[in-house]
């Protein structure tokens, strides 16, 4: 060590000092684009903004539009596609050429506690902490708002001057779908994402700033705050450190990296996570997911070593024995207070329905999903959900249960084979009072047989009608009973121009329940008052749809009907099997009135889809407008919005462009250009 201290002796001792003044304020600005021996100091700096939060920095600098190497036209042209050939205020170049450009920051690093600048004078080091290193780079915005522009006069150009008559597009059909709750791994990914990341950073205003030149009085001013103010070398105690305290600086202690477990998808599932779980979590999370497993194959996903009867202790709390194999309960995926991703029924009515579907499949390999659907009553996505948990679709055999049966544990464990059969007793029991069925309506299609014969689906339901129909008489002959022994007025319906249906809500197999609920031809059931009227519940539903909707066709509604029905609790009395003529007293009685819409001759849309229905009074001032409108439709299926604005002004004066986007919001959809009633679009 002697030696090597001889042969780098020390020529001078500096004295350094932490300037503290600008500590929280001094930025590095870099241009990268720019030559190091070209600077912008002589360039007349236009304005100047920060965003602090983010050191988010733009600069407008003045362009020498009198240089010889400027190019006049281009920058004219350039001015005339980014503001227009009109003069405003809001215009980017005001002189109507490219006279300026901007400057926007990115931040070089964003670890800044290793950088400082500093300053040297008369022997002495003075280091500031620095806030920011940023790099300036031309901004191109203006190309965004050149290219805005040009989508508007595209736009304008291309729906203006259209008549009535033009050539439509082809409309195409949407599904609509509800959003599932968003789950917290959901959150956290829409935070981090860049629209999320975007949208934050526009939400922080902008601080004006004055910009001053490098040899400007101020900015000589400012340059003193580089420099220690006190020469007091007690008060930089951050310079003032013991040799051991100096040490552990330059080489800190080791200390343990947390690692930050990545968030995955919330259906992606990490074994390597799953085996830290408690066991029952674990075959709780594997059932979850795989829906339908033989208990083999769950034992193989396990860790080895677990002990088997652990397990079935732990899976016959989560999942139910279906042929032999283990498939996941209905309230595991549908917890309480949850409801449908498709159609927002309730989680009680899908467990219902999942759990008569499962114990169908008790009783045999294959299904038919229109008959579950005509008797569960649940839209056909839940429906086609709850299959394709359990079952494949086969050809000409409806839907097959995935896995063949585990006949191996069966023969293993009869003692848990029997708790499963007589839970599945309980379920059926409850079933049969819900859908009011019994167990013989469903002919077991298991049994052992030496060449089973497959009947194909229109067979089925063709067998299932005739089923019904020989029900359906003797049901009828008992109603009309006990309506000729009692004093129940029975509401007549006029006769039509063609022969009115009642909706298509009654099960194939016409047993007086649906969901556990009275239907129409229960005893006693009317959806009507003794005097006629449409009864209080069917009028509440009503109101509540046209105070959303406002303007709805009759096809439509009955599908509002069906999720209204579907959606209700048990024990709760609802309306089934209603025609349309009760539906339509029910509107006019809710101060609805039907719009005789003029669809065209060459209209596609069915009987139900050409009636239409709005609401004309709710008692707001805003009545008039929505009855103006409707009568504009009795002449036109489908108008401009000038003529809509047109006739506003000419009935009512001057109305706001907010009450014409309102009006047309409730009432109307756009297609092509032009406004047409709600459900009256023509595919």
């Amino acid at each position: 060590m002697a030696s090597g201290d001889d042969d780098d002796p020390i020529i001078e001792e500096i004295d350094v000092y932490l300037a503290k003044s600008l500590a929280d304020k001094l930025y590095l600005f870099q241009y990268p684009v720019r030559p190091s021996n070209m600077t912008y100091d002589d360039v007349n700096h236009l304005a100047a903004k920060i965003k602090p939060k983010q050191q988010r920095v733009e600069l407008e600098m003045a362009i020498n539009t009198m240089s010889p190497n400027y190019c006049r036209s281009k920058g004219e042209q350039i001015a005339l596609n980014v503001d227009g050939s009109t003069y405003d205020e809001t215009n980017t170049y005001s002189a109507k050429m490219m006279d300026k450009q901007t400057f926007s920051s990115i931040q070089a690093t964003t670890n800044t506690s290793r950088y400082a600048a500093a300053v040297f004078r008369k022997g002495e080091l003075h280091i500031t902490p620095l806030t920011g290193i940023l790099q300036m780079r031309p901004s191109f915005s203006y190309l965004d708002k050149a290219d805005s522009k040009t989508r508007e006069r595209e736009a304008a150009n291309e729906g203006g001057d259209s008549s009535q008559d033009e050539a439509e597009e082809e409309a195409k059909a949407i599904t609509v779908r509800f959003a599932r709750p968003e789950s917290e791994q959901a959150r956290q990914r829409r935070i981090q994402s860049y629209e999320f990341l975007q949208k934050k950073q526009a939400e922080e205003p902008w601080v004006h700033l004055h910009y001053h030149n490098i040899k400007d009085s101020r900015s000589e001013h400012e340059k003193q705050y580089l420099f220690c103010q006190s020469a007091d070398a007690s008060e930089n105690s951050e310079l003032v450190k013991t040799p051991k305290e100096y040490l552990a600086m330059l080489m800190p202690p080791l200390t343990e990296e947390k690692v930050v477990k990545p968030v995955g998808p919330s259906n992606v599932l990490s074994m390597a996570q799953l085996r830290t779980l408690p066991l029952g979590e674990q075959v709780k999370t594997l059932m979850k997911n795989v829906k339908v497993m033989p208990f083999a194959n769950l034992m193989g996903l396990l860790a080895s070593g677990t002990d088997s009867t652990a397990v079935l202790r732990c899976i016959q709390q989560v999942a139910l024995l279906v042929q032999g194999n283990w498939v996941v309960k209905s309230d595991v995926l549908y917890p309480k207070n949850t409801c449908s991703p498709h159609s927002s029924v309730p989680a009680e009515v899908l467990c219902r329905g999942r759990d008569f579907v499962m114990w169908r499949f008790t009783l045999e390999r294959s299904l038919m999903r229109k008959e579950i659907a005509s008797i569960i009553k649940l839209p056909p996505e839940d429906v086609k959900e709850f299959l394709e948990h359990v079952a494949v679709p086969r050809i000409n055999r409806g839907w097959e249960f995935l896995l063949p049966t585990d006949e191996d544990f069966v023969r293993k464990h009869p003692d848990i084979t029997h708790r499963q059969h007589m839970l599945w007793l309980g379920i059926q029991s409850k079933l049969e009072k819900v859908f009011n069925f019994s167990k013989e309506d469903f002919m077991p299609k298991n049994c052992p047989q030496p060449d089973p014969v497959h009947v194909s689906g229109e067979e089925r339901l063709k067998m299932a009608q005739e089923r019904a129909q020989e029900k359906q008489s003797s049901l009828q002959k008992d109603l009309d009973t006990k309506r000729a022994g009692s004093s129940v007025h029975v509401k007549q319906e006029p006769v039509s121009d063609r022969e009115d249906e009642p909706m298509d809500t009654s099960s194939s197999i016409p047993n007086g329940f649906v969901n556990g609920y009275p239907s129409a031809t229960s005893p006693g059931f009317d959806h009507t008052n003794s005097n006629g009227t449409p009864s209080q519940e069917l009028q509440d539903f009503m109101i509540k749809t046209f105070r959303k909707h406002f303007v709805l066709t009759l096809n439509e509604l009955k599908r509002l009907f069906n999720l209204h029905l579907a959606s209700m609790p048990a024990g709760h009395r609802v309306f089934h099997s209603i025609s349309d003529h009760m539906l339509q007293d029910a509107m006019l009685s809710c101060q609805c009135k039907q719009i005789m819409v003029p669809f065209p001759t060459q209209s596609t849309a069915s009987p139900d889809e050409q009636k239409v229905f709005g609401l004309w009074e709710t008692g707001e001032e805003f009545d008039k407008h929505r009855r103006l409108l409707f009568d504009l439709f009795t002449k036109n299926y489908r108008v401009r919005r000038n003529m809509i604005q047109a006739r506003l002004a000419e009935e009512f004066g001057e109305v706001s462009k907010a009450d014409v986007d309102r009006l047309l919001k409730e009432c109307c959809s756009s297609h092509a250009g032009m406004w047409y009633l709600k459900g009256t679009i023509q595919s």
